[in-house]
C-alpha cells in the first residue's frame, strides 16, 4: 500500500514539475519573442522623418559710404528676392534605448536632435551701384548673411518646427502601442509613459 502511494505521490510531483519547467519554458519564449518583435520595430521605425517647407523673402539692401572726405555720399543698393526650401529631419536609426526582459521594459535614453538644413535661392533685381562704389564679394556675402538670419526668425515663428515634432511623436507613439499591447513597460529616461499624450510633453 505505501508503494503505491508512494508511487502516487512521485507521479504527481513529476507532472507538477513538467507542468511548472514547461510553462515557464513557455513564458521565456513568448519573453523573447515578444523582445524580438520589439527591437524589429525599432529597427523598422529607425528611418529619417523629414518635414518640408517652403519660405520666400524680399529683401532690400542699401550701403551708402562717403569718399574725398565726406565730400560725396556714394549708394548702392538692390532688391533680393529670396526663395529657399526647408527641411527638418529627425534620423530615427540614432535613438539609443535599454531592453530589460526582467522588468519588461523600453526605455528610450536618447532621442536625436532634429536636423535643419536652409536652401535660400538667391535672385538680385535692380542692381544700383556708383562707379566709386561698386558690388562687391562682401556686399553679396552680407546680403547672405542678413537673410538667411531674417529666414531663421521667420522659420522659429512659422509651424513647420511643430509639424515636425508632431511627425516624431507619431513615429515615437508605435513603440507605446506595441509595448503596450504586449504588457510591457515604456519609458523616456526615467520617466513612465503611461498614455500616448505623455509623449507630447518630453523635452528632446
Amino acid at each position: 500500500m505505501k508503494n503505491i502511494l508512494f508511487g502516487i505521490v512521485v507521479a504527481l510531483l513529476a507532472v507538477v514539475s513538467f507542468q511548472y519547467f514547461s510553462t515557464k519554458k513557455a513564458e521565456e519564449v513568448q519573453l523573447l519573442a515578444n523582445s524580438a518583435l520589439i527591437q524589429k520595430e525599432l529597427k523598422n521605425v529607425g528611418k529619417l522623418v523629414v518635414t518640408e517647407g517652403h519660405f520666400s523673402q524680399v529683401y532690400n539692401y542699401k550701403s551708402s559710404k562717403a569718399i574725398f572726405g565726406n565730400l560725396i555720399d556714394t549708394e548702392k543698393k538692390a532688391l533680393v528676392v529670396v526663395n529657399a526650401d526647408v527641411t527638418i529631419a529627425y534620423d530615427l536609426s540614432k535613438i539609443e534605448y535599454d531592453l530589460d526582459e526582467t522588468t519588461k521594459t523600453l526605455t528610450i535614453t536618447k532621442i536625436p536632435e532634429e536636423e535643419l538644413k536652409v536652401n535660400p535661392d538667391f535672385e538680385y533685381y535692380d542692381i544700383q551701384a556708383d562707379y566709386l562704389n561698386p558690388f562687391k564679394a562682401e556686399d553679396y556675402n552680407e546680403i547672405k548673411r542678413n537673410v538667411r538670419k531674417e529666414l531663421g526668425l521667420k522659420i522659429n515663428k512659422s509651424e513647420i518646427r511643430l509639424n515636425a515634432k508632431n511627425r516624431l511623436i507619431s513615429e515615437l507613439s508605435k513603440f507605446y502601442i506595441l509595448t503596450n499591447s504586449l504588457g510591457w513597460t515604456l519609458k523616456y529616461n526615467v520617466d513612465t509613459i503611461q498614455a500616448k499624450t505623455d509623449l507630447e510633453t518630453i523635452k528632446l
